[in-house]
């Protein structure tokens, strides 16, 4: 018998969902072909998914025929491909998850107050080159605390951090420790601020190593967050795997093992997570899905007004995303929902 414990919370969270319902709306409202600037979330499944509705990804938009509905990504985008729109005439939907938008509006803030700004994240990463892309003024980036002591700049210079999204507070933790170390004037964010799903994520796999023998993350292997949930895994001590469906399952993994955990990034479908359970199924016929108690999330972000109102309203370049609520950063009081072939799987 195999036991699956299923992580709660896991996969989709609101901003996905945003970002998603964006890009099926516009084609539902507009037509195809709608254009899309970078992968909507980093998931193939979900791309492949839209690109078979209509969508087309782009990576540039030299690449968007004029006049052509285009959307921007769920990871943000510089302030020079808002202009390029603008200059374009282009129709935007910018489908930037909202506390994305939130890190740009501080980051901002900061700046404006006259507080050099360091930005916690990977390099190359879409949200960090939209971040740097949104302030005016040099913003520093740095990703471990080794970057924090290579920074050139006067130890009595007023600091300001904030965080790429998909980095939870024991992720950031020892950089933003440094930086008050070596610095004497450091502000931030509280940690309320950090991103509800990543550090949701982060914290219900830590809870399922401590009952399982082995862990699956079903996410993207070039995806953030998924990547993280694997090592986290790793660093407990549990052998962990980050696939991206049930088809990439080795039987070998489940030798010896008897209780399996299993999540799912915040870009990766709840059906991925079934197609898992079902791979695990061919296995051993005797697989027993339970679920772990945890937060439940109720975060629910706005469409922009062009898809809310159901018309062919214009949809312009000045498009921005909806602005995000002290309330809505939070996720105290959530209410989860599981779709009926879940619950199907879940129940057999």
């Amino acid at each position: 018998m195999i036991k699956v414990v299923l992580a709660q919370p896991r996969g989709f969270c609101a901003g996905v969902v945003r970002a998603i319902d964006i890009v099926d709306q516009a084609l539902t409202q507009y037509g195809a072909p709608v254009y899309v600037r970078h992968e909507i979330v980093h998931n193939r499944h979900v791309v492949d998914n839209l690109k078979s509705k209509g969508a087309i990804f782009v990576e540039e938009l030299n690449e968007v025929p004029d006049g052509a509905v285009t959307v921007f990504s769920a990871h943000g985008v510089a302030r020079s491909v808002f202009a390029e729109a603008k200059a374009r005439a282009l129709p935007v939907l910018d489908a930037t998850c909202p506390l994305v938008s939130k890190v740009h509006h501080q980051g901002k803030h900061y700046v404006a107050k006259g507080r050099t700004l360091i930005l916690i994240g990977h390099a190359g990463h879409p949200e960090v080159e939209g971040t740097m892309g949104q302030i005016d003024g040099p913003v520093h980036l740095v990703s471990h605390e080794a970057d924090v002591f290579a920074l050139d700049l006067p130890l009595d210079t007023p600091l300001a951090y904030v965080t790429q999204t998909t980095l939870s507070v024991d992720d950031t933790k020892d950089v933003i420790i440094a930086l008050k170390a070596r610095f004497s004037d450091v502000s931030g964010p509280d940690t309320a601020d950090i991103c509800y799903a990543t550090q949701n994520r982060q914290t219900s796999v830590r809870d399922l190593c401590e009952v399982v023998q082995a862990l699956i993350v079903v996410g993207a292997n070039y995806s953030s967050n998924s990547k993280r949930l694997c090592e986290i895994g790793q660093e407990m001590g549990i052998p962990s795997y980050l696939v991206a469906d049930g088809s990439e399952i080795d039987p070998a993994w489940m030798a010896g093992v008897s209780v399996v955990g299993l999540t799912a990034g915040a870009s990766a479908p709840e059906e991925l997570v079934l197609t898992v359970i079902e791979a695990l199924r061919k296995i051993d016929d005797d697989v027993v899905v339970t679920q772990m108690n945890g937060i439940e999330e109720n975060i629910e972000f706005r469409l922009p007004a062009a898809l809310r109102r159901g018309a062919k309203a214009a949809v312009t370049a000045s498009a921005s995303a909806t602005a995000v609520t002290s309330a809505e950063a939070k996720s105290s009081a959530p209410k989860f929902t599981i779709s009926k072939r879940a619950a199907a799987v879940l129940a057999r």
